[in-house]
């Protein structure tokens, strides 16, 4: 080959890997989305998931929401005083949090804490040759490891950036009537009547949709993992290196499709 067509070479093969791994990834989706009515058969599976995914996840989810919105109430008024336009603070920090710090952060959370325990859980699974034990047990390993996960996340990220929202909110309260001297009922009362349903909805679709990517590609890189404590290494890197990525793309087409112009 010559020099010319090597960089060509090079990427056409790094195309050609990227091509083959969307494609894998979209099967792999569709395959545990058709087995979620399945998950009926193991509820305890359905509800250690939803305990892993959920509520172990609150604790670092609320205090991220809390700090980003005090942050946020901080910068706005900043900002703000240069353009004599402190009063919008509850407006944008309403707008700011329930639109995308929220639904973001608890996203990239999620699959910094859930996405690699998943993908070290299925991957460490597959070393150690348990997978292969559920399949000699008639057991199928895509409805019992990846469908119950996949549900929890469906069902527990929008509670999650519900939650999440309203402790960014809080904590934007929290400073501005503290700090920059907002009378404490007309800031809630501004907050609330500047949020639309569009927005709180876009907020919990966000959510689901943020879910079922941290949890789905969790659970493809760990069914895919290599051998050895290498290969789990990769498969938990790959997963939330894949995830936070695929989180904020779908965030910017999220809201081109709610607020496209």
């Amino acid at each position: 080959m010559t020099p010319v067509l090597a960089p060509l070479a090079f990427i056409g093969r790094g195309t050609r890997r990227m091509v083959a791994r969307v494609g894998n990834v979209t099967l792999f989706s569709l395959a545990v989305l058709i087995r979620l009515p399945a998950t009926a058969r193991f509820p305890r599976e359905v509800a250690r998931a939803a305990l892993q995914v959920g509520w172990l996840s609150l604790p670092v989810v609320g205090l991220t929401a809390v700090f980003t919105g005090a942050a946020l109430a901080l910068q706005i008024h900043a900002g703000g005083t240069r353009l004599s336009a402190e009063a919008v603070v509850p407006q944008i920090v309403a707008i700011g949090i329930v639109r995308e710090l929220g639904p973001v952060l608890v996203g990239l959370m999620v699959a910094a804490r859930v996405t690699s325990s998943i993908a070290a859980e299925i991957a460490t699974m597959k070393v150690t040759e348990q997978i292969s034990a559920l399949v000699t047990l008639s057991t199928d390993p895509m409805t019992y490891l990846a469908a119950p996960r996949v549900l929890a996340g469906l069902v527990t990220l929008p509670l999650l950036v519900a939650v999440g929202d309203v402790l960014g909110l809080f904590g934007g309260f929290a400073v501005a009537t503290a700090q920059l001297g907002f009378a404490p009922e007309a800031y809630v009362r501004t907050s609330w009547n500047f949020l639309t349903t569009a927005d709180m909805a876009l907020s919990l679709t966000k959510g689901a949709v943020f879910g079922l990517i941290a949890v789905t590609l969790a659970c493809h890189a760990g069914m895919n993992a290599g051998r050895g404590a290498r290969g789990v290494g990769q498969a938990v890197t790959s997963a939330v290196q894949s995830a936070a990525i695929l989180i904020l793309a779908a965030n910017v087409a999220l809201t081109a499709l709610f607020f496209a112009p």
